[in-house]
């Protein structure tokens, strides 16, 4: 199934995620470029929310350019299957290497602002991520390492603590969503 039918096909959880689903289509309509960087406004990204194998814990990078601990995840850079990109995302920013999808749905969907800053020596102006979230679980006894170039912490946070230690505002936000989601996702 492709990008666009996953998109249409996904129930919001509460009125932001209805209102960012409208938005995603609309982009996906305007633009033909939506999966690479090439478009400066606005590009697809994909995220993870890696829990341990009791859901009561969450795997958070420190984010170097955001200077703040995060979820992991990454840009499209072309690839529609946004599952691959999350996992693939998640193993080259935890150092892990067992990781597995709680399901293969998307487990939430976010419109972010990106502030401008420097990223390989370059300027990178402000725009828009719109992102896709995933669902998945790792044992939290694996050996994780840091990846320089784009973080330098990798740790286990407990569900609320991953709220709390976020310096970006809109993204604690976030986070709480994807907890309230969690504590309701049927396995």
């Amino acid at each position: 199934m492709d990008l666009r039918k996953k998109i249409e096909n996904y129930l919001p959880y509460n009125c932001e995620e209805n209102k960012d689903k409208e938005i995603m289509l609309k982009y996906m309509d305007l633009f033909p470029n939506v999966l690479t960087r090439n478009n400066e406004i606005g590009h697809f990204t994909s995220s993870c929310w890696i829990v341990n194998e009791e859901r009561s814990k969450v795997l958070m990078v420190y984010h170097n350019i955001y200077g703040s601990w995060s979820w992991a995840g990454g840009h499209a850079d072309g690839d529609e299957d946004l599952l691959y990109v999350s996992l693939k995302e998640a193993k080259e920013e935890t150092g892990l290497k067992n990781i597995e999808p709680l399901s293969s749905e998307i487990f939430s969907l976010e419109v972010m602002g990106v502030n401008g800053h420097m990223k390989k020596g370059k300027y990178v102006s402000s725009h828009i991520h719109l992102n896709v979230t995933y669902l998945l679980c790792a044992d939290e006894n694996d050996i994780t390492y840091i990846k320089e170039d784009e973080n330098s912490g990798v740790n286990w946070f407990e569900l609320d603590e991953a709220v709390s230690i976020s310096n970006e505002p809109y993204m604690k936000k976030v986070y709480a969503k994807l907890n309230n989601k969690l504590k309701e996702f049927k396995f």
